[in-house]
């Protein structure tokens, strides 16, 4: 991106991507992965992670995933849109089973099972992570729940982490979902920047991307992106990278006001004192 030299950076600061190089150690944050290490190290079951769209779920599955003891063996599907059937070969495959695909299901799920049971007796604990799992299909966290229930005398053999949007919960209700509900021992639900919060997380990502100088976003611009953001850090970055292009343009290091409100004009879900943005002349 252009403006990337006229600030110095040496990445993109407010790129969609999550990426944890640009981590900023906010409360919501935090406390979401504080709450899933110590919840994993005591080997619990099932665990859960709630947030709406753009709260900063992937980043925080993806931080967890850096952040592992050595002792504990992470597996990552980010794709749910599977049947039991791919669900299970995706769990192979994060086990690093090479597998004669003309395995049956019973058979793959004991190949499975022996698998778990070789890394429990090697000391090893096994955490599958699955990212928007609300799109999982009922079949296919069934099958999860199954797996769940393998376990020695103290501990179970795989543990589930399951990131989601506000829906998972609603599919959670489901009552043919109810043994798979009664197993989460934790969850814990993202929530959106408070407003003393967006200006220290706008100033950390250009930071971490390699800016030196003073702040871009004054207090007033970053109060217009919290207003226009509601807090959520999907939206904030937009808005940030936006404002970013039109500093380019105009070729200051400073982001007005009338730049900031000119990218949240732009932005499709940006909203301003509870209207739309598209609504405001």
């Amino acid at each position: 991106m252009m403006y990337q030299q006229h600030f110095g950076l040496n990445d993109m600061p407010y790129s969609l991507t999550p990426n944890t190089s640009l981590y900023c150690s906010l409360p919501p944050h935090e406390e979401a992965l504080a709450m899933l290490l110590i919840a994993i190290e005591s080997g619990e079951g099932v665990l859960k992670v709630v947030g709406e769209v753009g709260t900063g779920k992937t980043l925080v599955c993806r931080k967890l995933l850096n952040e592992m003891p050595d002792n504990i063996k992470a597996a990552y599907i980010p794709n749910p849109y599977l049947n039991p059937d791919e669900m299970r070969w995706a769990l192979a495959e994060e086990l690093r089973l090479d597998l004669d695909h003309s395995l049956n299901q019973q058979q793959l799920s004991q190949v499975i099972q022996k698998r778990l049971i070789e890394l429990h007796e090697a000391g090893s604990q096994v955490v599958l992570l699955l990212d928007e799992a609300q799109a999982i299909p009922t079949e296919g966290l069934e099958a999860l729940r199954l797996f769940t229930n393998l376990e020695t005398e103290r501990k179970k053999l795989l543990q589930l982490v399951l990131f989601g949007q506000p829906e998972l919960d609603q599919r959670l209700a489901r009552p043919e979902l109810r043994q798979l509900r009664q197993r989460i021992s934790f969850s814990c639900r993202l929530r959106a920047l408070h407003a003393h919060e967006v200006q220290p997380y706008i100033h950390h990502r250009m930071q971490a991307a390699g800016y030196k100088g003073a702040p871009v976003f004054g207090s007033m611009a970053s109060r217009l992106i919290y207003r226009a953001s509601r807090g959520v850090p999907r939206l904030v970055n937009m808005i940030c990278h936006k404002t970013l292009m039109l500093c380019f343009g105009k070729g200051s290091h400073q982001a007005s006001v009338s730049q900031v409100w000119k990218a949240i004009r732009d932005t499709e879900d940006a909203s301003l004192f509870g209207l739309r943005i598209g609504s405001i002349s």
